[in-house]
């Protein structure tokens, strides 16, 4: 299916005002601008402040219910930038083996101590600034979980490849994304993550948007449905397959050749 966002696609200055200026600062962050320097010493308060608090928990919760449809039980899942791994609360089964791959130390931390009390055998992987693969040998994983990811990765298709490598034939690849590039995104982005970056930081939204957000969803879906099968796909407020009106996008897709 087809999914596309048409709020990207309006105008220059309205969709500069909800995405970042895209045309000037590209996808790919400038490591000496003043505003990424300083993004890169706020980010985990910003992590706390948006993402931690009773509405960015909801949001966040409404991707998250997808994981019990997924086949986990008995299995070795790797997870992508886990976080909190906020989803144990949805597990349909008990896996074997869990393992945490982040660029952060600190949110690796996080996710073992969250991941010990469930009682799952889990290694913690640190991922190394700029890795272009997975440091995993082909057809490690019966699932790879990526929440809230996929929208900060560029080159989007080189990982998408990686996740397919390490996947066995017929895995699962379970995650979410925002609704990025969809005008219920950007709106409330106005009301949310500009208004804290003006209010506690320097920071140039219109930069760190392009950056932190590369990749719009109706890309996403596009790219994930060139590479896998899929199973499912919902959205959330609205079941209404359309990225405009949602702000989240959970996911099952199956490597092929299972």
């Amino acid at each position: 299916m087809a999914y596309r966002a048409f709020a990207h696609r309006l105008p220059a200055a309205v969709s500069k005002a909800l995405f970042g200026d895209r045309e000037r600062f590209g996808k790919v962050p400038d490591t000496n601008d003043p505003s990424w320097r300083e993004w890169l010493e706020n980010d985990y308060d910003f992590y706390i402040a948006n993402q931690r608090t009773s509405v960015g928990m909801a949001v966040n919760q409404a991707g998250y219910r997808v994981v019990a449809s997924s086949d986990i039980d008995d299995k070795d899942v790797l997870e992508i930038g886990p976080g909190a791994i906020e989803h144990v609360a949805h597990w349909p089964g008990k896996p074997r083996h869990w393992t945490n791959y982040d660029i952060r130390a600190d949110l690796l931390a996080l996710a073992g101590e969250r991941i010990e009390t469930t009682g799952v055998a889990h290694t913690e992987v640190l991922a190394e600034p700029g890795a272009a693969t997975l440091p995993f040998a082909d057809a490690s994983f019966d699932a790879v979980f990526t929440f809230y990811a996929l929208e900060h990765i560029h080159p989007l298709d080189d990982h998408l490849s990686e996740i397919d490598r390490v996947l066995k034939p017929g895995g699962q690849l379970v995650g979410g994304i925002p609704c990025e590039g969809g005008l219920a995104w950007g709106a409330g982005r106005m009301l949310t993550s500009r208004r804290w970056l003006r209010k506690h930081t320097t920071i140039d939204p219109d930069r760190l948007i392009c950056w932190e957000h590369p990749n719009f969803a109706d890309y996403i879906l596009q790219r994930l449905e060139a590479k896998f099968d899929q199973e499912t796909v919902r959205f959330w407020p609205l079941v209404v397959p359309a990225i405009d009106i949602n702000l989240i996008a959970s996911f099952i897709f199956r490597k092929r050749g299972g």
